[in-house]
C-alpha cells in the first residue's frame, strides 16, 4: 500500500547546500524532484530533517487529497551535449532558476520531461 510510510522509505534525492553569512548563514536542503519541499538548519543534519518533515508534509497533505506522488527515477546514464540558444534566454533561465536553486541541466530536463510528457 502506497501511504505515508511508503514514500518516506523510497531513495529520493536531498540536495544540501551551506548558506553563506551574507544570506543568514547555515545550511539549506531540498527534494531535487518536488519543487518547494525544503528545509533549513544551522547544521547539515538540522537542514535535512527540516527537509524530511517538510516533505512528510507534503505527502500527507497530496494523499488527503488524492493527488499522484511520483517515485523516484533510476538512475540513468548522463550524456553531455553542446546546445544553442539566444543569449537572452540563457539569462531568463538563469533568473528563473536561481531561487529554486537548479542547474540548467536540471531545469531543462524538467523542462523537456513535462514537454514531452514523461
Amino acid at each position: 500500500m502506497k501511504n505515508l510510510a511508503y514514500y518516506l522509505n523510497l531513495d529520493y534525492e536531498i540536495v544540501i547546500k551551506k548558506v553563506s553569512a551574507e544570506d543568514g548563514d547555515g545550511w539549506f536542503a531540498y527534494y531535487k524532484d518536488f519543487k518547494g519541499v525544503m528545509g533549513d538548519g544551522e547544521s547539515a543534519i538540522e537542514a535535512i530533517e527540516s527537509a524530511q518533515n517538510a516533505f512528510a508534509a507534503f505527502v500527507e497533505d497530496s494523499l488527503a487529497h488524492g493527488d499522484s506522488i511520483h517515485e523516484p527515477h533510476g538512475i540513468e546514464k548522463s550524456l553531455r551535449i553542446n546546445i544553442s540558444m539566444p543569449e537572452n534566454l540563457v539569462k531568463k533561465i538563469d533568473s528563473y532558476i536561481q531561487p529554486l536553486h537548479l542547474s540548467r541541466s536540471a531545469f531543462l530536463q524538467k523542462a523537456a520531461l513535462r514537454e514531452i510528457g514523461y
